[in-house]
Formats: C-alpha cells, sequence, structure tokens
C-alpha cells in the first residue's frame, strides 16, 4: 500500500507543471468522510426496512457485502446515479437495492419489495442515518468568513444538495457557495471534469487559487494535484492508505482544525512570495 501510494504521488508530480503559488481564493471539500459520515453500518438499514415490512432478513454483514457488489455493478454500468443515461434516480436505486437483497440471499415478492424499497430510499434521502463531524460548520463558516469560496465537490446525488446537507446544519449561503455533485453534473471523482466544474462554478478561479480537501489520494488528492490545485487529505480514522499517503509526502491530518492552519500557512506563504 505504502510502495503504490509513492508511485502514485511520483507519477503525478512528474505529469505536472509546477505552478507558482497565488494567494488561496477558494476552498472545495469532499462531503462523506469529510463533512459528515454514515451511522453504523449500511446493511444495518436495510435489514430494518426489511424486518419492517415482516419479512426475514439476512445477515447484516451479509446485507452489507452484498450492498457493495449490487452498488458497484451499477455504478460501472450506469455512472453518476443513471444520469449519463437519463435513468431516472429512483429506477437505479430500486435496481441496487433489489440486487443487494439477491446478492444477500434473498428474494421477495414485488409487493414486499415495494415496501421495503419504499423504506430505504426514504430514509437516504433524509439525515437520519448520518453525523456531521463537530468541526465541519465551524471550518466552513471560518472559511467564508476569510473571504474564500466555499464549494462541496461530492460523489453524490441530488438529495443532499437539497435535503441532507441543510437537515445537517450545512446551508448553501451560510456553510458553502456552492456544489458539485455527481449526480446532477453527470462526472464523478475521480474524473478531474468534476473539478474543472467547480473551479468554473467559483467564476473561473484558478487552479493553483484553490485547495481541495477530501478523505480519499485516488479520488480526491490525485485529480485535483492533476489540475494544479492544492489538496490534503482528512484522516479521521488513521487508516493503512493514509499512512501511506503520508509517506509519501501527501499532507494528512486528523481533522478540519489542521486545515485551517494549513490555509492560513498557505496564504502566509504567497503573502511572502509577493513581497520578496
Amino acid at each position: 500500500m505504502a510502495a503504490q501510494a509513492t508511485m502514485a504521488v511520483q507519477a503525478l508530480t512528474h505529469r505536472a507543471t509546477p505552478i507558482a503559488l497565488r494567494k488561496l481564493k477558494c476552498v472545495t471539500v469532499d462531503v462523506t468522510g469529510t463533512l459528515i459520515a454514515y451511522k453504523g453500518v449500511l446493511g444495518d438499514y436495510y435489514c430494518m426496512a426489511a424486518k419492517a415490512a415482516g419479512v426475514p432478513c439476512p445477515d447484516y454483514d451479509r446485507m452489507h457485502a452484498g450492498f457493495k457488489v449490487a452498488y458497484t455493478d451499477m455504478a460501472n454500468k450506469y455512472p453518476c446515479f443513471g444520469s449519463t443515461v437519463q435513468m431516472p434516480i429512483v429506477d437505479w436505486w430500486r435496481t441496487v437495492v433489489r440486487n443487494s437483497f439477491l446478492e444477500a440471499g434473498y428474494e421477495y415478492n414485488n409487493e414486499v419489495f415495494d415496501q421495503v424499497f419504499r423504506r430505504i430510499y426514504a430514509m437516504f434521502g433524509s439525515a437520519a442515518p448520518y453525523i456531521i463531524y463537530n468541526d465541519a460548520q465551524p471550518f466552513l463558516r471560518w472559511a467564508r468568513k476569510q473571504g474564500l469560496i466555499v464549494g462541496v465537490v461530492s460523489n453524490a446525488e441530488f438529495r443532499y444538495r437539497d435535503i441532507i446537507l441543510p437537515t445537517l446544519g450545512l446551508h448553501q449561503g451560510s456553510e458553502w457557495d456552492f456544489g458539485v455533485f455527481s449526480g446532477i453534473v453527470g462526472f464523478e471523482k475521480p474524473d478531474p471534469r468534476i473539478f474543472e466544474i467547480a473551479l468554473q462554478k467559483a467564476g473561473g478561479v484558478a487552479p493553483d487559487q484553490t485547495l481541495h480537501i477530501g478523505d480519499s489520494l485516488r479520488k480526491d488528492y490525485l485529480p485535483a494535484r492533476s489540475l494544479g490545485m492544492h489538496s490534503l487529505l482528512i484522516d479521521r480514522f488513521q487508516t493503512t492508505e493514509h499512512r501511506a499517503a503520508r509517506e509519501a509526502g501527501v499532507p494528512v491530518f486528523p481533522d478540519l482544525s489542521y486545515a485551517q492552519k494549513f490555509i492560513l500557512a498557505l496564504q502566509e506563504k504567497s503573502e511572502a512570495a509577493v513581497t520578496i
């Protein structure tokens, strides 16, 4: 893992043309894993929905494993929640949910499945399965008070923008200025085009005036850096992947309070460069 992270960072260094730092104007932030997280394990919610409909449910771990297979298959066939082929998002999720249960070894008739699906779809269209990290709102508000444009960039669908984030206390206009959601724009991380859209939404801010914060080397750090943006990773769980990234030279911090210090350091560095 450490070797892979090192090679990825080195490859990026060879591809990217060094750009002189200019004063930071924009910060973009990943959502899940950076600002918010799931409560518990996703399989738990699927099993609870089945039990509420009065039918047997597979083992929670089997359900979670089944979801991973079903979700990955649909994401590969119909990326961005089906938006690239104009598939209604409710149909995309219905297929994922049905195949999740099938992968876990359970099949329900159409009437029962509709009951189960409606519960699951409504649940994940609300803020109930999520928690917001304590440092999320203070950090976003602080960044905006510094005069920075703040955007959220997420591999998520429209309900994150319209329901989930606002319900959790992260509102457009007070915590963030613009959002780029894969289910809406038709591109998803690690495709650099989702970051290009973010730069456009920020008013055409230059990449070297933008910092992206996320929790994935592959989906956040590498594609952002490939465009010349600054980037750092948040490691809330001390994972092996993040340890390897840190050893490879990636800025990795335990929470957003450290990201705040990183931003201040970038601003000081840009000001020093101007005065020299």
